[in-house]
């Protein structure tokens, strides 16, 4: 049974011969009716309270989800700045690999024209030496043919 403090103020007691002194009743009456408004009020105060603090934990409940939420999402996006940088490194190794050994490829043959070209140019110089020691060897005998022939004259 709940009783408000109006109750207990209009609450009125029969008198009886030899009954309790009707003065200290009702300021005892008027106490208790004091203590319970203040109590009353109290309580709705405290009720106003914990429904803000419970508002304020679901905000701050939501916000820490939130909050999980959005690290989850940079840590996956962490991951995978570094799984592309890893691959895009690995992709730029292999390239340079690949062209590094073009490169020597492209050197290894230079170094076969090259000397395939020196050889070449001792074989034409070897050629060159013998066509002029033939031209020499033509224009002595020549000279000492015509040297011959005018040693009679000259006799």
């Amino acid at each position: 049974m709940r009783i408000t403090p109006l109750e207990i103020q209009q609450k009125q007691f029969p008198i009886r011969f030899r009954g309790f002194d009707v003065e200290e009743v009702y300021a005892f009456l008027e106490i208790v009716r004091e203590e319970m408004e203040n109590l009353l009020r109290e309580n709705a105060s405290l009720k106003e309270q914990i429904q803000r603090l419970e508002s304020q934990l679901k905000e701050y409940r939501d916000m820490e989800t939130t909050l999980r939420e959005t690290l989850m999402t940079a840590q996956q996006m962490v991951e995978e700045y570094k799984n592309n940088a890893r691959k895009q490194a690995e992709l730029i190794i292999k390239e340079a690999e690949l062209k590094a050994e073009q490169m020597v490829k492209e050197a290894q043959e230079k170094v076969i024209k090259i000397h395939e070209d020196i050889m070449d140019l001792k074989g034409i110089r070897q050629h060159i030496r013998e066509e002029l020691r033939r031209l020499l060897e033509s224009h002595m005998r020549m000279l000492e043919f015509d040297k011959e022939r005018e040693e009679p004259e000259e006799r």
